[in-house]
């Protein structure tokens, strides 16, 4: 993987990435020539359009990222690939219309963007279908070995299974674990040199995946497998950039203290992320204001009673602060006040409810909050105190998620359903973790675009 401002993108994922860009460049400029050659004028040099032509590539490239075309699944089904193209192509055009009527001097004809439009479909797809699986193949993993044959080197195992993992391991070396659940580990005692063992195996990385590593860490092996040139990394390090997540299982106090993240100098970036904040939230509660209002008509008409709904939240610094969403549920949901988990077709909410959380719609009023400075666009999503409370006894580092300003929308809310239980909330708490540790702008828009994937493909709402 390659780290980019922080976050790790696969290489497979950068590469279709530059060859997109190419592609989407050739397919303005033949959409430009065709319509050209059409009514007899010279199209002329490439050079002296390049705005129009890059103002479609990123267009379509922002599209791209935002539907979740360099997912895993796009590597490994061109009918998937194909679908998310297409409403990529369209969001992007629709884009292109807004951009063109702010900027006319950027405007391509309409006929021209037609083609494009065609060209860039077949080319795309085109080499989704060439390359796709060679992209997604052992060629672009990394080869890894594991010092280790128990619970976490099995678990590791497992997860090499997975569709779109990006490594594959190459081979497992038992360091005399009580306890073995690799069969097929090759016992450490049997190899004479562990360095040219690895070598032989062509692995790139060695893994720690012991079971207990007090007395037992093989500093003299580590040292002649690095001197060689392959990486040794902490299995916490492994997991966090393999899986985007910080693994509580695995994670120690004194990891998180001495890895890198959690960077205090970031007053430019704090500063950029707050002017966005409030740029954006008044433009959306601008633009929003019709379906705002037609929504509240709904709900009143449907169940009576109050269209927004107060609730408690724990926010920056455990400061406790209020927000506003549009009502989804009865008006009797919470019985004296007490919170109760969401669940999976919660019969609780009604049916104008049911749409408005599918599509997000109950949040926006968040983005008065947002406005106030309370929230942010991107962050952990607030919880209510009485969860809290009881979370931090279950889940170790929970308080942690706190040291960073709450969002509508953020890395867990974009990668894993929505939680119900103590475990999902387990599973929520490793990405904003990894969130407030790797935090970057780059992050924040990554995670903005790909909400728009989470918007179309709802999975998990309640």
């Amino acid at each position: 993987m390659v780290r980019l401002f922080k976050h790790y993108v696969p290489h497979a994922v950068l590469l279709l990435g530059v060859v997109d860009m190419l592609l989407l460049l050739i397919s303005a400029e033949i959409g430009w020539v065709v319509r050209a050659h059409q009514i007899g004028i010279v199209a002329g040099s490439a050079a002296s359009r390049w705005p129009q032509l890059l103002s479609f590539a990123a267009a379509l490239q922002i599209a791209l990222v935002a539907v979740g075309a360099y997912g895993a699944a796009s590597f490994l089904s061109l009918r998937f690939a194909a679908a998310r193209l297409a409403v990529a192509i369209a969001l992007g055009i629709i884009f292109l219309s807004l951009l063109y009527f702010a900027i006319p001097p950027l405007a391509l004809w309409r006929s021209n963007l037609l083609y494009a439009m065609v060209a860039a479909s077949v080319l795309l797809v085109a080499v989704r279908a060439l390359l796709g699986r060679t992209l997604g193949g052992e060629r672009f993993k990394r080869r890894v070995v594991l010092l280790g044959a128990g619970a976490r080197a099995a678990n590791i195992g497992a997860l090499a299974e997975q569709p779109g993992i990006n490594f594959v391991v190459a081979g497992f070396v038992a360091m005399g674990e009580a306890s073995p659940k690799i069969p097929a580990a090759v016992p450490r005692d049997s190899i004479p040199n562990l360095a040219r063992h690895i070598v032989d195996l062509g692995a790139s990385e060695v893994v720690l995946a012991l079971e207990d590593r007090r007395n037992s860490l093989p500093l003299n092996d580590l040292l002649r497998v690095r001197t060689t040139g392959v990486r040794v990394l902490e299995l916490s390090t492994f997991l966090e950039r393999e899986t985007g997540r910080i693994d509580l299982n695995s994670a120690s106090p004194s990891w998180l203290i001495f890895s890198d993240g959690f960077a205090a100098g970031r007053l430019v970036s704090s500063s950029a992320k707050r002017a966005f904040d409030i740029v954006a939230s008044l433009l959306l509660l601008i633009l929003m204001l019709p379906l705002l209002l037609a929504t509240a008509v709904a709900i009143k008409l449907e169940s009576g009673g109050p269209i927004l709904y107060r609730q408690r939240r724990v926010g920056l610094n455990n400061q406790v602060f209020d927000i506003l969403k549009l009502r989804s549920m009865r008006v009797d949901a919470e019985i004296a006040g007490k919170a109760v988990w969401a669940a999976q077709d919660d019969p609780r909410t009604t049916r104008i409810g049911r749409i408005i959380r599918k599509i997000r719609i109950d949040e926006l009023p968040q983005c008065w909050t947002v406005l106030k400075g309370e929230m942010s666009f991107v962050g952990p999503r607030p919880e209510r105190p009485q969860f809290v409370d009881h979370l931090e006894q279950e889940l170790p580092y929970y308080a942690e998620r706190h040291m960073v300003k709450p969002g509508i929308t953020g890395w867990a809310q974009i990668n894993y359903p929505y939680g119900a239980s103590i475990e999902d909330a387990r599973h929520k708490l490793e990405y904003d973790l990894y969130y407030a540790k790797n935090y970057s702008p780059f992050l924040d828009l990554l995670i903005l675009l790909q909400t728009l994937r989470v918007v179309l493909w709802p999975v998990g709402a309640r």
